[in-house]
């Protein structure tokens, strides 16, 4: 955790991606930081277990966080949309304040599609790496639950995988996720800037469309 809470302050929660730990959003976090917020940078066992027991598990401390804090934003990379999806709709906060995702496989992704049934990607992913395609059924949509908050989605049009995008991921896509497959269905606000999926948090442009929704509930760019 980064600085203190106190009367007024504001705080984030950050939420790595599924291959990531917490430090992959430290330069995130210290540009919130230097912006006025408090922030809880969470490491969590993204590829030991399933989005729902992720949720649960990182939810006492998320709790303890957000009673400490005047309002709670969220800002997250990848897989860690989903997780904060399936947090949100089993242990919201009462001062849940803004979210903005990076990047995230809301409509899964085909990557997953086509390597899931590889033992290798089930064994280096786990759980949730079988969680990430795009065929979801009545369960999954119940275990995320409607987008009735302030949402903000950054999809990025740059690849470092260019073989992957040309074959596996119809239309632009940042490598991972096709743009298409980050939008969702009540967000407030999307954009789309020139960024790979591996390396967008590091982005100043994204670091700076993050921040912007934080405080004005929508993006600069349109």
């Amino acid at each position: 955790m980064s600085g203190t809470g106190a009367d007024g302050t504001e705080g984030v929660l950050l939420l790595h991606g599924i291959a990531r730990r917490a430090a992959s959003l430290r330069p995130l976090e210290r540009r919130l930081t230097r912006a006025g917020y408090v922030t809880l940078n969470l490491d969590y066992p993204a590829r030991r277990l399933g989005l729902a027991d992720i949720a649960e598990g990182i939810a006492p401390t998320v709790a303890a966080f957000a009673g400490e804090v005047a309002r709670l934003h969220i800002v997250t990379h990848s897989m860690g949309g989903l997780v904060a999806r399936v947090l949100l709709a089993r242990h919201r906060p009462d001062k849940l304040g803004r979210v903005v995702m990076l990047g995230p496989p809301n409509g899964g992704s085909e990557i997953a599609d086509a390597l899931h049934r590889l033992a290798l990607y089930r064994r280096f992913f786990g759980p949730a790496g079988t969680e990430l395609g795009t065929e979801r059924g009545a369960a999954q949509a119940r275990l995320f639950g409607p987008v009735d908050y302030p949402l903000g989605i950054i999809a990025g049009r740059r690849s470092l995988y260019p073989l992957a995008s040309l074959w596996l991921l119809p239309g632009p896509n940042d490598g991972r996720v096709t743009v298409a497959r980050t939008r969702l269905d009540g967000m407030t606000d999307h954009i789309v800037l020139p960024t790979a999926h591996p390396t967008m948090m590091w982005n100043r442009s994204v670091a700076a469309e993050t921040l912007h929704f934080l405080r004005e509930g929508r993006f600069s760019r349109r």
